[in-house]
């Protein structure tokens, strides 16, 4: 078996710190599960909050729910979905050196990364339309204790919608390097990174959508 330490010829994207290119992948990709270890933390905590006021406040939750378009909710699901299966497309067209598929597939997420925005800003239009947005110009006929679900429905969608902008910035700057020819089956560490934390946040959409737009909707 290959020792991924041992020293190989010297590849123009291999940093002085590390013995080979195996090594150097291996390093970036602990990184980033340690950074994503973090964003679980931060999120988690959105979550038990959530958990929490539902407990306490669960006819203003139920009635909270039934204000959601599950139908926009399970788009954005499915688009996600598909960004995903470009995402890893594109990570295996980088390893395998193919530049055509590097810029296609990342192309195709970039598409799906933008009609999520796009399908969220059609449903943040819609709340602030009914009056649904927590403050001085939410609806006065509904129970007061509804606000705590629209914020928390809007700190939770609003932060992974910045996570979305930020990912699709990373596909850009992968999609400027695919294109000048960077990757190759030598080096390939940044989409696979980037291929992680775009997983990343697809997964956390998977679990806002039932527990936004499912849980209680038909109670």
């Amino acid at each position: 078996m290959e020792n991924p330490n041992a020293p190989h010829e010297h590849h123009p994207a291999l940093q002085h710190h590390f013995h080979s290119m195996a090594q150097q992948l291996e390093a970036s990709v602990l990184g980033m599960w340690v950074f994503l270890v973090t964003e679980v933390m931060f999120f988690g905590g959105l979550f038990m909050a959530y958990i929490l006021y539902r407990s306490l406040y669960p006819d203003a939750w139920l009635a909270g729910s039934q204000e959601l378009d599950e139908f926009l909710g399970g788009l954005n699901t499915v688009v996600l979905i598909c960004s995903s299966l470009t995402m890893a497309l594109a990570v295996r067209a980088a390893q395998v050196g193919s530049r055509k598929g590097q810029i296609v597939n990342l192309i195709l997420t970039i598409v799906f990364g933008t009609v999520f925005l796009v399908v969220k800003y059609f449903e943040y239009a819609k709340k602030f339309e009914h009056h649904l947005v927590p403050g001085a110009h939410f609806d006065p006929a509904r129970d007061p204790a509804q606000q705590l679900y629209f914020s928390l429905y809007f700190m939770m969608t609003g932060v992974h919608a910045l996570h979305m902008v930020v990912g699709i910035g990373l596909m850009l700057v992968m999609l400027h390097m695919a294109w000048k020819g960077r990757f190759s089956a030598e080096y390939f560490a940044p989409v696979e990174i980037s291929g992680l934390y775009w997983h990343f946040v697809d997964i956390v959409w998977i679990f806002l959508f039932p527990l936004l737009y499912l849980i209680g909707k038909h109670h």
